[in-house]
This record gives structure tokens, C-alpha cells and sequence, in this order.
């Protein structure tokens, strides 16, 4: 589903004041008691300037939750502690991915709820097994997105064989590294983990806050143990009925409406960009581009997949569309190339750890649920998906592929329809492409007594503590009486052009959000 590899853009302030403290030794917990059960967390101090109440931890967990005395791997944690007299518990939080990081999402979660809501919480981050700082943490290989890759695009036999072996090479690579892992890393894997966080956080319930795949994942637990939830919150939603096949394709033609209005935008600011006033002919300029780069990448580093990957973001987050039409026309208006290699450096580029979280995102969705093993059936799929929705059809199948070729067996995805639970609360943009608005539709149908906020308009993924007063007022409210109706919000108007190529600071709106959610993630 969503791309944690990518470089995490504008958010340097609200990464780098928790990384001395992410990577500083922890004190872990004990192992696992006989019988499974989790001894207490042992907590210590990891403060941060800007966050100087966080402490880290780390907790023993089964490999093989079916063998709870067998061999133990590491969940690595952070925590913001509650502050006010009267506690509601634990508030784990999740990015999303899978195999996105959640250790830096508890520090922005503490510090961007009401100060009265957060002080009622532990907020506690955590990276899911195999994830960052959990051990052992998974990684198939370097290298599977330096450039140039080939054109994602199979125009032609040569084109899909090379593609083809990339992915095969990867889940081989997988296979050899990671035999003993693989057929342990998937999403109920991880709620069972985050069943024995809880026993060993010592709270008869928690609650959960989780973005985009975060949200299928704490489905997932919700439906393993109802009886332990206190809250739920679960933003941009992913559709649980289409794990995970079928939520791709659904993801390919919202891009491409995403990728389009993108480029409606820039026609509209035509004064600034100069490439047009028209959608249209802006459109026909930006597969001219990527035309002229498969034959000659920029600066050696941008080709097509290259260029799709910088503007993917896009589609996640509108903030991040004067940057890319900077770019843009850079290259198409005045044939400089300079500026794209720029934004593909700031926002395509892979990360150290892109490694890791690739990894893991394919480790996951290969295992939840079953995928095409006849390339024949993917080739039709993807082409005719395609014909309607050209901007990113092929780039994700290959980015998914992978699962056409995975050592280890499918699972069965879980129903996660649930009777059982306190009301819980969901949020969704209507024009969310990550995560269309279709996929809340279905997981509110799914849990009973659930309430959807809706952000009328909205086209970014993960839309609450992003500046959206009227939503981040619906959580807060939520985190403090467990209420939850249905409601509505408006959307924040689109962005205007910048003057210049500067960065849209952490601080501003959804930049420091959006950074730590990562793209595809």
C-alpha cells in the first residue's frame, strides 16, 4: 500500500530532535515469563529538547506466537508518560507502511494533542517486528532502487524481463536472508505482539491510533481482543475487504485522479509555471518529460520510475506540489534538468533505511493474503488498469511483484467485522488516493457503533494533527469521552505557488505528519 522507503521531506526538525534519543541504548525488559506472559517494561530516560518526558524500552516477544517459549525477538519502544492525576491508559501509536517506524510518532502525537488529552495518556511508539530498532530487524538486500531502474513500463519483451528479474532477485534475496523470519512477519503477527505489549504495560485495556496501513493493523487487534480496546482511532482507512491485491489497483486509479488534479493546478497557476492553461496540454507536457527521460535520464539519476517516485508524494500531500511544479517546469520550460534531479534527491531518493521498511512492507502484504502466482494474470491486470490510469499503474505492480514470487505461504486475511467494541472513530479525506475514501466506507460497515469524519474535499492521506482544526477537535474530543459521531469537515484550500524551490518548513501544517507517515506507508 503505501511507501515507507521514500525520503521523509520537510520534517528534519521533527525526526532529528528524537534521533539521538531512538538511537541510544534502552533498557530492555525481561524475557517472557513461563506461560508467555510478558514481564513489567523497564523504562528509561531518552529525553529529546523538544521532547524531554520520552523514555525507551525494549520487549521480548515470540517469534512464533503458537510457541510462546520458543525463540524471543525484540520490540523496540518509546513512551511519553501521562501527566494528569487520572490516567486512561496506554495510546499506542502507528505509521503505517507496513514497515513504517512508529518510535518518532509518539513524541509528535504527545506533543500535537490538547495538553489536557495527552497529559491522560501514556503515548507509546513502537516498531513492529522487524522494523528500525526491532531485532532482528529484516533486510533482503541493498540496492533494489538505485538508479536507473527500468522503465516501469513494459513497452517492451526486454523492458518486463528486466523488471521481472529485479523482483524475483529480491524475494530470492528474502528467501535466503530471512528464511526463519518470513513466515512469522505479517499483520497478525503484530497485533498478537501488540496484545503482549499490553500485558506487559500492565493495563487491562488500551487504545490505538494508527494512519493508513495502521489502520488495518489495529483492526486486526481489535478483532483478536475487542475486550481490550478502550479507543480507537483510525485514519485515512484502509479497505479491508481487498487485502491487498485488489487495494492496489483501487490505489492505481485514485493517483492518477490525484496526479491529474496536480496538474490541474499547475495549469491554473499558469503565470508561475508557464506550462499552460490548459490540464490538458500541462498533462500531455509532464508524459513528454517522462518520454524525454527514458532516453536520457537527468543528471543520470532520473529516469522514468526515477520521476514517478518524485512525484508520488504529490499524491500523499498537496503541500508538496509548488516544489514539484518548480521542477516540473524547470525541466519542460527551461531545460533544466537541475531542479528535478533536486526534487528526486529530496523526495524519490531511497533512505538508509529504505532497506529495512521495503522489506518489511513486502514481508507483510505477501504474507496477509494470497496474490496472483500466474505473471499472465498481472500483465492483463496491470495493462488494463493502465489504459485508465497511466501515472503510477505499473510503478506500483512492480513495487508490489515481489508477492508474485514470495517464499513464504499466503495466510488468509482476517474478517475483521467486529460487534464487540466501544464506538470507534474513523477519518477519511474523500479524494485520498493512498487509501480511497471507498476502503472507510467498509471498515465503518465493519465495526459496529464506528463513526466516520469525513474531510469534504480533503486529497491528503492521514488528515488528523496535520492543522485541520475542525478534525483534530473530533479526536481530541473522542481521546477525551470515548463519544464518536459521524461528522464533516472542510478541507484546507490548496496550496499557492512558492517563490523559489525552499522547503516547506516542519512546523507548517502537515509537513511534519507527512514526513513521519513517509510515502506508500
Amino acid at each position: 500500500m503505501l511507501h515507507p522507503l521514500k525520503k521523509r521531506a520537510a520534517v528534519l526538525l521533527a525526526i532529528s530532535t528524537v534521533a539521538a534519543a531512538l538511537t541510544s541504548p534502552v533498557t530492555a525488559a525481561p524475557a517472557p515469563a513461563p506461560g508467555g506472559q510478558a514481564a513489567a517494561l523497564t523504562w528509561a530516560a531518552c529525553a529529546t529538547p523538544r521532547f524531554p518526558t520520552l523514555q525507551c524500552a525494549s520487549l521480548k516477544v515470540p517469534l512464533d506466537h503458537d510457541d510462546p517459549a520458543g525463540r524471543q525477538i525484540t520490540l523496540a519502544l518509546t513512551r511519553v508518560p501521562h501527566t494528569a492525576k487520572t490516567s486512561q491508559g496506554p495510546l499506542l501509536v502507528n505509521p503505517g507502511g507496513p514497515g513504517g517506524s512508529g518510535r518518532s510518532l509518539a513524541g509528535f502525537v504527545a506533543s500535537a494533542l490538547p495538553k489536557d488529552v495527552a497529559a491522560q495518556y501514556d503515548v507509546i511508539g513502537f516498531d513492529p517486528r522487524g522494523v528500525g530498532k526491532s531485532e532482528p530487524a529484516l533486510d533482503c538486500g541493498a540496492g533494489h532502487f538505485a538508479p536507473v531502474r527500468p522503465d516501469p513500463v513494459p513497452v517492451d519483451p526486454a523492458t518486463e524481463r528486466a523488471n521481472l528479474v529485479r523482483v524475483r532477485d529480491f524475494a530470492r534475496s528474502c528467501a535466503t536472508r530471512h528464511a526463519d523470519l518470513l513466515p512469522h512477519i505479517g499483520t497478525v503477527a503484530a497485533a498478537r505482539d501488540i496484545e503482549v505489549l499490553r500485558g506487559a504495560l500492565g493495563a487491562p485495556r488500551i487504545s490505538y491510533f494508527g494512519y493508513s496501513y495502521g489502520t488495518y493493523l489495529g483492526a486486526v487487534y481489535a478483532k483478536l481482543h475487542p475486550s481490550r480496546v478502550h479507543r480507537l482511532v483510525l485514519d485515512s482507512v484502509v479497505d479491508p475487504t481487498g487485502v491487498w491485491y485488489r487495494d492496489n489497483l483501487a490505489q492505481d486509479v485514485a493517483f492518477d485522479a490525484r496526479h491529474k488534479a496536480f496538474l490541474a493546478w499547475v495549469a491554473r497557476h499558469d503565470a508561475t509555471y508557464r506550462l499552460g492553461t490548459d490540464p490538458a496540454a500541462v498533462e500531455r507536457a509532464w508524459y513528454t518529460m517522462r518520454k524525454a527521460l527514458r532516453a536520457a535520464p537527468a543528471g543520470a539519476k532520473v529516469g522514468p520510475a526515477e520521476l514517478e517516485d518524485t512525484f508520488l508524494p504529490g499524491g500523499y500531500y498537496n503541500g508538496y506540489w509548488p516544489n514539484l511544479a518548480e521542477a516540473f517546469a524547470a525541466y519542460a520550460v527551461k531545460k533544466d534538468p537541475k531542479p528535478l534531479v533536486a526534487a528526486y534527491e529530496r523526495f524519490g531518493a531511497v533512505e538508509p533505511s529504505a532497506g529495512n521498511s521495503y522489506s518489511v512492507y513486502t514481508a507483510v502484504q505477501c504474507r496477509d493474503s494470497a496474490w496472483p502466482r500466474d505473471w499472465n494474470v498481472w500483465r492483463a491486470d496491470m495493462w488494463r488498469t493502465h489504459a485508465k490510469a497511466p501515472f503510477m499503474t505499473w510503478n506500483n505492480a512492480w513495487y508490489n511483484a515481489p508477492c508474485a514470487f514470495w517464499p513464504a505461504e499466503p495466510l488468509q486475511a482476517p474478517d475483521v467485522a467486529n460487534t464487540e467494541l466501544p464506538p470507534a472513530l474513523l477519518l477519511q479525506a474523500t479524494e485520498d488516493a493512498a487509501t480511497p475514501f471507498e476502503g472507510a466506507v467498509s471498515m465503518r460497515e465493519k465495526l459496529a457503533g464506528s463513526a466516520l469524519v469525513v474531510e469534504e474535499g480533503g486529497a491528503n492521506h492521514g488528515v488528523a494533527l496535520s492543522g485541520n482544526t475542525c478534525l483534530d477537535e473530533k479526536v481530541a474530543a473522542y481521546l477525551r469521552t470515548g463519544a464518536a459521531a459521524d461528522a464533516s469537515c472542510p478541507a484546507a484550500p490548496a496550496p499557492l505557488p512558492t517563490t523559489a524551490t525552499r522547503a516547506v518548513p516542519p512546523s507548517a501544517g502537515g509537513a511534519a505528519l507527512h514526513g513521519l507517515l513517509g510515502f506508500r506507508g
